[in-house]
């Protein structure tokens, strides 16, 4: 059974502490049940978790998420004590994202090492079992192939228990095998490329979406119907003109205007074509949480106030 829809904004951050309030009371005032922040280390942005405890202390109900770590950038140590934290600040009311990371530029730029994509996927996993672990209540040992941990115990425990929701987003098989073992949310999206440059936009497609669903679905077992599944989406044009629109994207997303009109990550048309091509991708991807960029905020609003709580 399809989960009721709920939609979440990404932001970098803001200039100042009051423009970052205004930031967060505004996506709660406009509907969105989630604030969500990417972890990256060039441009300009703000460190996630001071912010998220900030944008939660001053809304009611709003969530905030990680979306999401890099699980390169910290020890699973450092880590699970930074998530721990964030959920005891914000009352459980976080959502931990990790991810293998994929921008190649960043690692370069910061001298960390840019493994290819296999390697990166199996540190993450390696890292989510102890970061899941200190959340816990034992100590926690592993000698892995990538970290070596003895006997630690978590130093910060979540109030949400077990954990707080973890969401995995990516594209490969694997990570997606992974996400449905060990996810609470999976976000499904593009594969990167292997040269860290880009997302791959041939997979894209809602073909491409309907194969990363049965992998899921193969590895999730019994655990699938629990799983909530969300897309962070590119782009939001609400226009008369649909076709005319997806045209002027063909270039950017090499794409035809079919192919871009039913990608899940591009929402084109008209308020009432958008909900409907939405409730199109929950009952076919079972996508029900909704992800758009700050950019996006105040156009999807009016969009999906008539689909909140559906």
């Amino acid at each position: 059974m399809s989960k009721p829809f709920r939609f979440g904004v990404s932001m970098r951050g803001a200039g100042s502490k009051a423009e970052w309030v205004t930031k967060a009371r505004r996506a709660e005032a406009l509907g969105f049940s989630s604030l969500v922040m990417p972890d990256h280390l060039i441009g300009t942005r703000m460190s996630v978790g001071p912010a998220l405890v900030l944008a939660a202390e001053v809304t009611t109900r709003l969530r905030v998420g990680s979306f999401v770590f890099d699980n390169d950038f910290r020890h699973p140590a450092v880590l699970a004590q930074e998530a721990a934290t964030v959920d005891v600040l914000t009352a459980g009311r976080f959502e931990f994202g990790i991810g293998a990371g994929w921008m190649r530029e960043e690692y370069d730029k910061t001298g960390i090492p840019f493994v290819d994509g296999g390697a990166r996927v199996d540190r993450m996993a390696e890292a989510l079992t102890i970061i899941k672990g200190l959340f816990g209540d034992q100590a926690v040992t592993l000698n892995g192939k990538h970290y070596t941990v003895s006997g630690l115990e978590g130093t910060c425990k979540p109030i949400q228990q077990p954990h707080p929701p973890i969401l995995i987003g990516g594209g490969g098989t694997r990570l997606l095998t992974i996400a449905a073992a060990q996810a609470d949310i999976i976000s499904i999206m593009p594969r990167s490329k292997r040269d860290g440059s880009a997302l791959e936009d041939g997979d894209a497609t809602a073909a491409a979406f309907d194969h990363k669903l049965e992998v899921i679905r193969d590895a999730a077992g019994s655990r699938f119907e629990e799983l909530e599944f969300n897309t962070l989406v590119q782009e939001v044009i609400v226009t008369d003109d649909a076709a005319g629109a997806a045209a002027k994207l063909i270039g950017d997303w090499k794409l035809g205007v079919d192919e871009i009109l039913e990608s899940p990550l591009l929402l084109i048309g008209t308020g009432d074509q958008i909900r409907q091509k939405l409730r199109r991708i929950r009952d076919r991807l079972r996508i029900s949480y909704v992800t758009v960029f700050e950019k996006n905020m105040e156009a999807m609003a009016p969009v999906i106030e008539p689909l909140l709580g559906s």
